[in-house]
């Protein structure tokens, strides 16, 4: 595990609420000066507490109005080639290797209920080793970004 301190943990918090901030408007969010603030992000993405910046896309805008997650029950032995065929398909947004009832759960987005029928009996149905699939259709989500303590010794 890796130690944090209570800059890092602010610097974090603030980063997760919005990456595009400036550095020198995260300082002044966190009272820091700009060139520690600087400092400390280089070194939490050295320290790949940061893997990555990037945006949130607006699928909704983009004609994505239905999101799902399938649960898949799979030959064990083709796992890897399900897995390769499932992150490849367009409309996976995530996939898990889970415990439970089903092996694998997969996040889906699709334009339409029969674009998300097509899209689960066609292209994952189709797929070698996919043995059943289990659809629950997304009907309202609530988000929480992550806040960070730092770490006592």
């Amino acid at each position: 595990m890796v130690k944090i301190d209570e800059i890092d943990t602010k610097i974090l918090t603030a980063l997760t609420e919005d990456a595009s901030i400036s550095v020198p408007k995260l300082s002044k969010k966190i009272n820091v000066n700009p060139s520690v603030c600087y400092s400390r992000i280089k070194r939490l993405v050295r320290r790949n507490l940061i893997k990555k910046f990037t945006i949130d896309v607006n699928e909704e805008l983009l004609g994505y109005h239905v999101t799902a997650l399938v649960g898949l029950n799979t030959d064990v032995k083709k796992r890897e080639n399900i897995l390769k065929n499932i992150t490849g398909l367009n409309e996976t947004r995530e996939v898990q290797e889970v415990t439970g009832r089903f092996d694998i759960m997969v996040t889906i987005k699709a334009r339409s209920l029969d674009d998300l029928h097509n899209i689960v009996t066609g292209k994952i149905g189709n797929i070698d080793g996919v043995n059943r699939s289990e659809t629950f259709i997304e009907l309202k989500t609530a988000s929480k970004e992550p806040t960070f303590e730092p770490q006592t010794v």
